[in-house]
């Protein structure tokens, strides 16, 4: 039998495994306060494994999906598990300024490495913060874990701080499965762990986006967990078409002459698609998020379509218009196509997509042929059976880049400051480049070349401003190297994160596209005619602000200091703002956006010339 000595002025235990066997004299025999007590006088201290709280456990769900990265803002509501979070092993939990950045950062971290990742809040305000960014990972086909905070069962109804119940907020949409959400759920107890860990593995191992909620009650999350969690494999079958489907497709194609139009959901396919396009001579064009899955200086690629895309497309379509165009990878919605008639080829589209419920839907009026699949597996298969075809006579329009005439004051031209990106970032370094929404937007689409997917992000269906100048920190810190946010004035005051770069030391570079103005907004109204709007704003020294955060950054203010004030950004070792007085008159190649708007009743009065897609 095992047995204790307790000291005798203090009650605590002293292990009989702490002593020699048969060795009882070894015991300090000057020591009168040491006093033998029978077994049955005392407990016997063995360390037992404390049970996992749900936050713990939710916390072992998420490691064992593959999360590396959880992104928020901390409250009281959810301490326990931000505690839980902060105490991983495999995940690097960062704490943003707004939960907003911390979504849009999400969805970048996820894009630059393909892991899941995860957003926490609290309640109330941090949800409601947090929606916007949830929103863009949703569109932008993100694979992103959103853990929140709400109200504990005794206290809903009572107007405790911040309430986020049935109350305060609109369960359907938020909690609940839906338009935002692929899979949404409350958790109310312990005993449903196993199954939501089920239904996430389930989720994140289907093609294409998934966005959950899970919303932890405060007194939910000290809960204990006493159960197993499963073992799940979350490898998943890949959607392949049919023999049948290929071969029907094979005939269409060899029809007569036919394009490639790629989109972001094709990036998987790079290497494949170029087999494809050189073993059939075929033209290929893309939207704005596919720019890089084709490279750009091909000679087979006749431009980027959309926003911000080139007239190369149209001349191609107006002068070789295809028999069929086949559709890999992109809803073809406004961002891509602006749905102009001058796309619909002679034949009709054969439209993949992984999302049966996306090939048909921009063009309903044009006859199509939909076929649901991996976009890779596709491909593959149709080289498999595609003969090759002989190369046409006409050679294909390509994008070009206009010679850029000798500057005349001080301040910079976007095609300059462009061109000098293109050199000393695009290709003098490895750097993810990420556009934000607006003139930004329009002037890297039109003008940086790209030769290899993953290199350009931007985001289209919804566009949100805020989006780059945050999500440019989350890419940063997933892919371990840099990443370049060219941004708007308008869009790094309403929500950057230098601070947070700041703090873990991210090698992110800002440019700042400086015009004192949302200049989209105000060179649109003067294209469309219409007067009296002010999409003014005071000019903001964005060095200064940088510098107030614990940042570094430089001034520009002439062509001439471009390429050194890039290069200075690179070789800082940490986050860097370039400020760039941009010259606000030049037209942004945005046409297609203004047509878009007049096309859905906007009344366009000025018919001012621009060189972009589409050229009408």
């Amino acid at each position: 039998m095992t047995e204790n000595y307790t000291h005798a002025t203090s009650i605590e235990s002293v292990s009989y495994k702490d002593f020699e066997p048969n060795s009882f004299e070894e015991l300090p025999q000057s020591e009168p306060d040491y006093a033998y007590i029978p077994p049955e006088e005392v407990s016997i201290d063995v360390p037992l494994k404390a049970p996992l709280t749900v936050a713990a456990a939710v916390v072992a769900m998420l490691e064992e999906l593959g999360v590396s990265c959880a992104f928020g803002v901390a409250g009281g509501a959810m301490a326990t598990i931000w505690g839980s979070l902060s105490n991983s092993q495999l995940m690097q939990v960062l704490n943003f300024r707004h939960e907003g950045g911390a979504a849009f950062a999400a969805v970048e971290a996820y894009f630059a490495t393909n892991r899941p990742t995860v957003v926490f809040t609290t309640a109330g305000p941090g949800i409601t913060n947090a929606l916007t960014g949830l929103f863009a990972a949703r569109g932008e086909g993100a694979k992103v874990i959103f853990l929140s905070a709400c109200t504990s069962a005794p206290q809903r109804g009572k107007w405790a701080i911040q309430e986020t119940t049935a109350y305060t907020l609109p369960t359907e949409g938020i909690f609940t499965s839906g338009a935002l959400f692929n899979y949404a759920t409350i958790v109310e107890c312990a005993a449903q762990l196993p199954q939501i860990f089920k239904r996430l593995a389930l989720g994140l191992s289907q093609p294409g986006g998934f966005v959950a909620h899970l919303s932890i009650p405060t007194a939910v999350q000290t809960s204990e967990f006493e159960q197993e969690l499963p073992r799940l494999d979350l490898e998943s079958d890949r959607f392949i078409p049919s023999v049948n489907t290929i071969s029907k497709c094979v005939s269409l194609l060899t029809e007569g002459n036919f394009a490639l139009w790629l989109g972001f959901g094709a990036r998987n396919a790079a290497k494949e698609i170029l087999s494809l396009a050189e073993k059939t001579g075929a033209a290929v064009m893309c939207s704005p998020r596919g720019k890089g899955i084709f490279p750009e200086d091909h000679p087979q690629f006749v431009g980027v379509t959309g926003l911000g895309g080139h007239s190369s497309v149209m001349t191609y379509m107006q002068t070789q218009k295809p028999l069929w165009i086949l559709v890999l990878g992109t809803r073809l919605g406004e961002p891509t196509s602006f749905w102009s008639q001058s796309m619909v080829p002679r034949g009709g589209f054969i439209h993949v997509d992984i999302d049966p419920q996306v090939p048909g839907v921009a063009y309903p009026q044009v006859e199509t042929l939909p076929v649901q699949s991996d976009i890779q597996a596709f491909v593959q298969e149709l080289l498999a059976q595609m003969p090759e075809l002989e190369p046409t006579n006409n050679s294909l329009p390509n994008p070009e880049i206009e010679a850029i005439p000798p500057g005349t004051d001080n301040l910079v031209r976007p095609e300059v400051l462009m061109s000098a990106i293109q050199k000393t970032i695009v290709e003098g370094t490895d750097a993810v480049v990420m556009a934000e929404s607006g003139n930004s937007f329009t002037w890297s689409t039109n003008l940086l070349r790209f030769n290899q997917t993953g290199r350009y992000r931007v985001s289209t269906g919804v566009g949100a401003m805020g989006h780059a100048v945050t999500g440019v920190v989350g890419a940063a810190i997933a892919r371990d190297g840099l990443a370049v946010a060219i941004v708007g004035d308008g869009a790094m005051l309403m929500n950057n994160e230098i601070s947070t770069a700041v703090k873990y030391q991210v090698p992110a570079i800002w440019i700042v596209l400086n015009d004192a103005r949302y200049n989209m907004c105000f060179q649109g109204m003067k294209l469309l005619g219409l007067t009296g709007a002010d999409a003014l704003i005071p000019e903001t020294n964005f060095v200064t602000v940088a510098r107030g955060m614990g940042a570094d950054g430089i001034r520009v203010t002439t062509e001439a200091d471009l390429t050194a004030a890039l290069e200075k950004a690179i070789a800082h070792n940490g986050p860097f703002v370039i400020d760039v007085l941009i010259d606000p008159s030049r037209p942004a190649p945005s046409k297609g956006r203004n047509q878009g708007l007049a096309s859905q009743g906007v009344k366009a009065t000025n018919s001012a010339k621009q060189v972009s897609f589409p050229l009408v």
